[in-house]
């Protein structure tokens, strides 16, 4: 539910188009419920994939060097690959535990909170001692981490049209974070939750709270409140990296809409493959 005093970065007109997407999508989930109830034994393998896939997708999208077959291996064998940097094992190791403590939340019926974010956090930096940043001259450092702190320091990105994007400043992380929490409690039942989970998607990457796993942070935010409202997760594709970090750009510049969209058509195929597997048995 949107007013003229929803902050613009919250505010979302549900175009015609984007309630089509939703109608389909909603269609689609009662197509696999009605699947999941016939074909009961094969849902933890498609759980499985699931967890394999959103793992590998969201750790290559911020630069990992895995291969799904890779992911795959490790997460089942605990082997590592030759030639690829430990880090990235570990990413997808708390990545995958990441995604286990998401159930844990919701069968607690847990609300979404700022010690949750930060709790998640802690667990996708896990391990890290080290992220990297750029320092004022430019150079490429490596600073302390701290998982499940907010940061210090202000960050920003290079942008592909050669632009620097700053985050939110440090000293308003805190009360920019409480605001999106309250956000997402208010408009449960009000917004629809694919509308709830991709506004929460992008204001966490706007603030920015962490020095690191801010991204990969978001997805899991997005995908709890989907989940928790009975979708599966939204598995926002590597090979769609350009048109994700396009789409934000847009919603940076004052247009949610396209991002909105694009999770939802992400969610959409996610749950095809989901129908695709199941009608495979």
């Amino acid at each position: 539910m949107n007013s003229d005093q929803t902050p613009a970065s919250y505010r979302i007109n549900e175009t015609s188009a984007l309630l089509s997407l939703m109608r389909h999508i909603d269609t689609q989930r009662s197509q696999i419920e009605t699947l999941k109830n016939k074909h009961t034994s094969v849902w933890p393998t498609i759980q499985e994939k699931l967890k394999f896939t959103w793992t590998y997708d969201s750790n290559a999208i911020e630069g990992s060097t895995l291969t799904l077959g890779d992911t795959i291996f490790y997460l089942k064998e605990g082997l590592t690959v030759e030639g690829k940097p430990l880090k990235d094992f570990v990413d997808a190791s708390n990545h995958a535990e990441a995604i286990d403590f998401l159930y844990e939340v919701i069968s607690n019926q847990r609300p979404i909170s700022e010690g949750l974010i930060k709790e998640i956090n802690g667990l996708l930096l896990s391990g890290v001692k080290s992220t990297p940043a750029i320092n004022e001259q430019g150079q490429k450092v490596e600073k302390k981490a701290r998982p499940g702190e907010y940061k210090r320091e202000a960050n920003h990105v290079l942008q592909a049209d050669g632009t620097i994007h700053r985050y939110v400043d440090p000293v308003h992380v805190a009360s920019e974070m409480e605001k999106l929490c309250r956000w997402i409690t208010e408009q449960d039942g009000h917004l629809h939750p694919i509308g709830i989970a991709a506004v929460a998607h992008y204001n966490m990457v706007r603030i920015h709270p962490f020095d690191d796993g801010n991204g990969r942070g978001a997805r899991i935010l997005m995908n709890l409140i989907l989940i928790k409202a009975g979708y599966p997760p939204a598995i926002v594709k590597n090979e769609k990296r350009r048109t994700y970090l396009e789409a934000l750009k847009k919603a940076d510049d004052g247009n949610l809409e396209p991002f909105v969209e694009f999770i939802a058509s992400s969610l959409a195929e996610t749950q095809e493959m989901i129908l695709e597997d199941i009608e495979n048995q």
